[in-house]
């Protein structure tokens, strides 16, 4: 339920700030005329912040993004949501940011480290392979030589090679 909560006022902060910069056209004095009211009926307009020390109907500060505390403190301003102050938002904002970051390098990291292991695998599987190419060609070598031999023997010609003087 506060994740919902939180995931609203995430939404109409992020749908609030982008009608406070398309729309300009507002009057500058349309929140000023709502002091005195609730904080619900301020809100209405996008462009409005609620003060809560002073309970008063100011135009959002746009170009500092933040208001700055000599307008409302942080943790008394009010918008878009009247239970959720800038601080919880500023600190939520950065844990689910901060969240986000470190899962990505988790995944980064594991599938780095998958893939490194499959190719070290693949790799042993090669080597392993050519291993036995290699054992299979030197019996066949060997079994070249030993009819070779034999051959030699059946001929006489054994001994030692009478050209190797000439050598």
């Amino acid at each position: 339920m506060m994740g919902l909560r939180i995931l609203l006022a995430v939404l109409l902060f992020g749908f609030g700030l982008a009608s406070v910069f398309a729309d300009s056209s507002t009057p500058e004095n349309v929140c000023e005329l709502k002091n005195g009211t609730s904080c619900e009926e301020c809100l209405k307009n996008v462009t409005c912040l609620w003060c809560i020390t002073t309970k008063s109907c100011v135009t959002y500060p746009v170009r500092t993004i933040l208001p700055p505390h000599a307008l409302c403190p942080l943790n008394d301003a009010r918008w878009g949501l009247c239970w959720m102050n800038f601080q919880i938002l500023i600190i939520t904002l950065s844990v689910v940011g901060g969240i986000l970051i470190i899962a990505f390098l988790v995944c980064l990291f594991c599938c780095c480290k998958c893939e490194n292991i499959g190719s070290s695998r693949s790799e042993a599987k090669m080597q392993r392979q050519a291993n036995k190419l290699r054992t299979k060609q030197d019996e066949r070598r060997a079994e070249m030589k030993q009819r070779h031999q034999e051959i030699r023997q059946k001929y006489g010609l054994s001994g030692q090679n009478p050209y190797s003087r000439f050598s």
